[in-house]
């Protein structure tokens, strides 16, 4: 799973044909409980699609930037733009389910 920061966040969701990123922030309870599922999710996709983590307390710009309001929320950015969101929790069968719909 990667990490986005404010330093690869452009690059990471531009490179990839299909990123699925997790705001969350460490003290968050809904946003723990997400954290096993996002991980499974990462280990089951196909090459080219990317399953990432944003941390909105280390980059707050970027919450701002995509309205994220409540976390977690969690935003499926295909080749650079976002095509859907889920906020709060999201099962894994959903997650899924979307990605392979892209």
């Amino acid at each position: 799973m990667l990490h986005l920061n404010s330093s690869n966040f452009e690059a990471e969701v531009s490179s990839n044909r299909l990123v699925v990123v997790d705001f969350w922030a460490p003290w968050c309870g809904p946003c723990r409980a997400l954290g096993p599922t996002m991980e499974e999710v990462s280990s089951e996709v196909e090459p080219g699609v990317a399953v990432a983590k944003l941390d909105i307390d280390e980059c707050p710009e970027l919450a701002e930037k995509f309205g994220v309001q409540s976390i977690p929320t969690v935003i499926f950015f295909k080749n650079g733009v976002e095509v859907k969101r889920f906020v709060g929790l999201a099962t894994k069968a959903d997650i899924l389910a979307s990605i392979n719909s892209m």
